[in-house]
């Protein structure tokens, strides 16, 4: 079974002044989280506003990092959509490229029962016929991937993953009960990540890997090492920071505090937008406190 590694990082997709995306900013921002510990990215995925995205942009900021990073990272592309067509068909561009899996987010806006939703995901992966992380946000897509048919599409060989946003600590220990070692169990919220590995998980798909991302490290790396006395020192100096990046709808507090830091973001794209300059003042207030700006 492909294993993505324990830190992985949601990348943002910075743009220009212009609005175009930032493909030489987005080479350096994958390299400096290589080089902090991270074993990979997604790309293409919430974080990176792939709603956004064009089609051309998605494959040609796929092409980018897979040639910078690709060679000593796993690189894992976002293709999920709420159209499994559509799907297939990025997925399979993206496969041509050369990242290492494909991760698709449960189907938003049309809501399919768990049938479907088992329907969706399995002719995804039968057609890609690569390693495929599952991505489960109910905030989002205001539906559910349940423990039943996680269970039931663990069973297929090049389902080996799960992001697992769903905030239920519950659930993510039934998956790994039921599932055992057929399925990675990956967390979706940055504080979430140690409780998550404590019932069985395998790491995080990260936001503020952005800008912590050798601390996270540690706190998994001594995680891994069942030393959750040390790992649990880090999580609640991480904890401030981890909450920091979620005070408003994520990318907006990262892409913020990446451009305070000097980096070449740009502006989100609507319908997203910046926060407000009273917020603004408080956010780069609060970063300062935390040390993440000096």
């Amino acid at each position: 079974m492909a294993y993505f590694g324990s830190l992985l990082t949601a990348m943002v997709t910075p743009f220009k002044e212009n609005g175009e995306v930032n493909y030489q900013e987005a080479k350096k921002l994958a390299a400096k989280l290589i080089d902090e510990g991270c074993d990979g990215l997604v790309i293409c995925g919430t974080t990176g506003e792939v709603p956004t995205l064009k089609q051309e942009e998605k494959l040609k900021l796929l092409e980018t990092i897979v040639t910078e990073v690709g060679d000593r990272a796993n690189i894992i592309a976002g293709t999920g959509s709420y159209n499994t067509s559509k799907s297939i068909e990025l997925s399979k561009e993206a496969r041509k490229i050369g990242v290492d899996g494909i991760m698709a987010v449960v189907p938003y806006y049309n809501k399919p029962p768990q049938k479907s939703l088992l329907e969706h995901f399995s002719t995804i992966a039968e057609e890609c016929k690569m390693p495929l992380m599952l991505y489960n946000v109910p905030g989002r897509t205001s539906r559910n991937l349940e423990v039943d048919t996680v269970v039931k599409l663990a069973q297929q060989e090049n389902i080996v993953a799960i992001k697992e946003a769903s905030g239920n600590l519950d659930q993510v220990t039934a998956i790994a009960a039921n599932c055992g070692d057929k399925i990675d169990i990956y967390s979706g919220d940055d504080s979430l990540t140690l409780p998550i590995m404590a019932v069985g998980g395998k790491g995080v798909v990260s936001v503020a890997a952005h800008l912590v991302a050798a601390k996270i490290r540690e706190m998994i790396d001594y995680a891994e090492k069942n030393n959750f006395t040390a790992a649990a020192k880090l999580n609640r100096e991480l904890y401030p920071i981890f909450k920091a990046m979620f005070i408003t709808t994520n990318p907006i507090p990262v892409k913020t505090a990446l451009k305070l830091q000097g980096w070449q973001v740009g502006e989100l794209r609507q319908p997203l937008s910046g926060l407000t300059d009273q917020n603004l003042q408080k956010f780069e207030l609060q970063l300062k406190e935390l040390g993440i700006l000096s």
